[in-house]
């Protein structure tokens, strides 16, 4: 039997008090004595949230392990305070069929880091054409819930429509990269004054904005859910919110960078600021927080996309698309939404983990810390503040934005289901823990 005691973590930002936790689950809150042979973290001063859930990692394998693997990838999770993270399908082998979702939430399962959940595929090979085997992904072992062709749009709206319909049978999700290929061909930044001057190609807001509008009015239709991967424009928040107050099933996603970052940065042709979406413009950052702060944006997902050095240390029209985010995503959050006043700890906790956790269908997040849950713990330093650098990755590939920038917050511990991944801001191996309990 193991156990640990969590002493004077300050739960959700407000309720001072200790955590016991025992065979992975949540066995007592309030004022407790430390028992003989029981693991003790002193948590005062920290922050106690539940374990982070990402809803849009890539993970690489199979077919990236230069950029990330399944275990570097969730070691990356667990320094950032994640305990569960849904995995994107653009492998190689796409993750379009069973065997390929089966195979990545088995090395999930086997390194214990945090629990995996794979995307499948909406379309073969993300190709575009042909619906995927959403059904057998549906009902094999990895019993997956959420499909995208992320990194690419889902553009004919009749295989759109067809995908919706399927998933509306069993209760799936379609999250859409919403890009009108189109409207954005060689595109590089956001279109606008700026791309001009540095004669980058544009990449309108409308190619976002329009797959967005076109979408949720065919979720109406065929009444399913549809989620909206990284929003980053006004004109994206307008439309997610006119579907929400109609009643579409409809929710969306930002991600950290979208929140703190703009298009002034491709100033210096830095490659490692070049994502998908591109960032925009400080009107568009504002908006994005507002709707995050009244819910119109459901939650925030780090978009983590890890990329070897020669793929960014590059000119920007050969660089590759994409930021880490895992290690990240809280400290970007605290800064950009804490401490402006726009979001609580409460708020951390449902955008960053039930919300996520109810959207991916996961299970364990329904009621976080409280007795009788999975104990999924994220154990937070509010008051640390400390100048980003790549050695605070974790992960296989260092192509982060905030190299230089001053981040607050940093994750002190983690615990996934029960059993330590991260002590004294130190990675645990799961693997290198015994059944009994050691004395701290």
């Amino acid at each position: 039997m193991t156990s640990i005691l969590v002493r004077a973590a300050t739960a959700l930002g407000e309720d001072r008090g200790d955590l016991r936790i025992r065979d992975g689950v949540i066995v007592a809150r309030g004022s407790l004595t430390h028992e003989r042979g029981e693991t003790l973290i002193d948590a005062d001063g920290l922050v106690a949230l539940p374990g982070l859930v990402d809803l849009h990692t890539h993970l690489r394998e199979p077919g990236g392990e230069a950029s990330e693997t399944v275990l570097t990838g969730t070691r990356a999770a667990a320094a950032g305070g994640f305990t569960a993270v849904h995995a994107m399908a653009n492998t190689s082998p796409v993750a379009d069929t069973a065997g390929v979702v089966e195979q990545v939430a088995r090395l999930g399962a086997e390194h214990g880091y945090a629990t995996v959940r794979p995307i499948g595929a909406v379309t073969v090979g993300l190709a575009g054409e042909r619906l995927a085997e959403i059904g057998a992904m549906a009902h094999s072992r990895a019993a997956v819930r959420v499909f995208s062709d992320d990194g690419l749009c889902v553009a004919d709206p009749l295989l759109m429509r067809r995908a919706l319909e399927y998933v509306a049978s069993f209760g799936g999700v379609i999250a859409q990269h919403a890009q009108e290929p189109r409207l954005t061909e060689g595109a590089q930044m956001n279109e606008g004054a700026l791309s001009g001057e540095l004669g980058l190609a544009g990449w309108p807001a409308v190619a976002e904005e329009a797959i967005i509008a076109r979408d949720v009015l065919l979720a109406e239709h065929v009444g399913a859910r549809l989620h909206i991967c990284h929003v980053s424009t006004a004109g994206s928040v307008d439309i997610v919110r006119w579907a929400k107050a109609r009643g579409i099933a409809v929710t969306a996603e930002v991600t950290p960078h979208h929140l703190l970052l703009t298009e002034d940065l491709a100033r210096g042709y830095d490659a490692h600021f070049k994502v998908n979406p591109p960032l925009r413009r400080e009107e568009d950052v504002a908006a994005l927080r507002a709707a995050l702060a009244d819910g119109t944006i459901d939650i925030v997902a780090t978009d983590h996309a890890p990329h070897p050095s020669e793929a960014k240390e590059c000119a920007w029209a050969e660089a590759a698309f994409g930021m880490v985010g895992l290690e990240s995503a809280l400290s970007v959050l605290q800064h950009s939404m804490i401490e402006t006043g726009l979001l609580t700890w409460e708020d951390v906790a449902r955008v960053l983990s039930r919300t996520p956790a109810r959207i991916g269908q996961l299970t364990g997040y329904e009621a976080p810390l409280e007795v009788g849950s999975p104990a999924h713990l994220t154990l937070v330093d509010p008051q640390a503040r400390r100048s980003w650098s790549p050695a605070d990755l974790r992960g296989r590939s260092a192509n982060t934005p905030y190299t230089g920038r001053e981040l607050p917050g940093t994750v002190v511990t983690t615990i996934h289901a029960g059993t330590l991944t991260v002590r004294d801001g130190n990675l645990v191996d799961p693997a290198s823990l015994r059944s009994d309990s050691v004395e701290a």
